[in-house]
């Protein structure tokens, strides 16, 4: 097309804009939650610029308010799939570009957004990164889908039932993301167990300490910004610390639960720019002094509280961490080194990240935190034992699942690429 496009005159942007903020709320369905990326393209401003860009300007007013209205339409969530608005959009292409696909490259694809929706404008489309996270995330986006997720016949099971038509690359993810759930499950489950009344833990709450810096005080301050655990306008649920013999203890206190003290701000945590501030005496501990402490290995961690779901019931339960959470931690910490040590010899490289945190931000170029101030020196060192122990062992499950997929005669490439998705999940 040598002629001028609609993007260059005239295109929505307030009302496209609004409709890309949009997404930020939407889960289900939405490639954003395949994979983190950074700096992610919206479907919605990717598909209407890209319609945009493909089209020749307005011919008068009439035409430029009906584009105006057809790609506000084009660029709403819900008309993703609305096969009416893409008909007529790849229609507008078409007749733009001599009745050929336009051809489409974005070399800088990312997270896979323009080159998503330029597929779905029916273009030929080519894209590609630098990165290869961002080319594994297209590739799972874009190529895969394609490849292997047209519908097909498949047997439902049930001899007196017709063969079902499904996504049969959705259909095997499922499967074997679950046989993968299933073996961790198997593995170490034991050290996530249910609450007496059935309640399932989901969530461990913990914080980092530093000891008090008053010679006759030294509790172990609880570092938190705030304590809320949940802070909605119908359910404010808070951690309330109190001294006890000299240590920081703690109820839950909220909706639902005990009243919240009226002298209580939950907002008001005990650190803030690295500042400490003791709980129990009130004594202030100086940024340097908090940096240095970690740097030294005299902070600690600490389970504070456990979040919990109770099957058929919705919303979340919480509960202050106890003992018997502890010990299935601790339990869980011994049977990490015994696994790390038995991966290291079956894989010939620590399971666990060993690699040095950097001391400088590489786009930043400005002293990495988790380093410089914290002295966490590796990858490794800013996850907890059961952290970890969880990690590595999903990482053996989804390795042994490609050992059986193999196994059971799957083509080896659309193994390869079970095999991405599984470690998309875990990733």
């Amino acid at each position: 097309m040598s002629e001028r496009r609609f993007i260059e005159e005239s295109f929505p942007v307030k009302e496209v804009g609004t409709e890309a903020a949009k997404e930020k709320n939407i889960r289900h369905g939405n490639i954003s939650t395949l994979h983190i990326w950074w700096s992610r393209k919206p479907l919605a401003s990717s598909r209407a610029t890209t319609y945009a860009a493909l089209v020749p300007e307005p011919k008068d007013v009439d035409d430029l308010n009906a584009r105006r209205n057809f790609i506000i339409e084009l660029s709403k969530w819900e008309n993703s799939n609305n096969r009416e608005l893409l008909d007529k959009a790849r229609k507008d292409i078409l007749k733009a570009n001599n009745g050929q696909p336009p051809k489409v490259l974005d070399p800088f694809g990312g997270g896979g957004s323009i080159p998503l929706e330029a597929l779905r404008l029916g273009c030929e489309t080519y894209t590609g990164d630098l990165n290869p996270v961002a080319v594994l995330i297209q590739k799972a986006t874009l190529e895969y889908p394609q490849k292997y997720g047209k519908p097909a016949k498949r047997d439902t099971g049930n001899a007196m039932l017709d063969k079902s038509e499904v996504n049969p690359l959705l259909e095997d993810v499922k499967k074997w993301a679950d046989c993968v759930l299933e073996e961790a499950k198997k593995d170490i489950g034991r050290f996530y167990p249910n609450d007496p009344d059935g309640s399932i833990p989901v969530g461990y709450y913990w914080m980092r300490t530093v000891p008090c810096q008053n010679p006759s005080c030294k509790a172990h301050i609880p570092l938190t910004t705030n304590w809320w655990l949940a802070n909605k306008s119908r359910r404010k649920i808070a951690l309330y610390p109190y001294a006890k013999v000299g240590k920081v203890e703690f109820k839950i206190v909220g909706t639902g639960y005990e009243k919240m003290p009226d002298d209580f701000d939950p907002d008001k945590g005990t650190v803030s720019r690295a500042v400490a501030v003791c709980p129990v005496c009130g004594s202030a501990v100086e940024a340097k002094t908090t940096r240095r402490l970690f740097q030294e290995g005299k902070s600690g961690e600490r389970m504070v509280a456990v979040i919990l779901t109770m099957p058929g019931e919705m919303g979340k339960r919480y509960r202050v961490a106890t003992e018997e959470d502890m010990e299935a931690f601790n339990k869980a910490a011994e049977y990490m080194e015994e696994k790390r040590k038995k991966l290291h010899d079956l894989w010939g490289i620590d399971p666990v990240p060993d690699e040095e945190i950097p001391i400088v931000h590489t786009i930043t170029q400005r002293p990495f935190a988790p380093r410089e101030s914290y002295g966490f020196m590796t990858w490794g060192s800013l996850f907890n034992s059961r952290q970890k122990l969880s990690l590595i062992t999903f990482t053996e499950k989804v390795k042994e699942a490609y050992r059986k997929m193999i196994a059971e005669g799957i083509e080896r490439e659309y193994a390869k690429t079970l095999l991405t998705f599984l470690s998309i999940h875990l990733d």
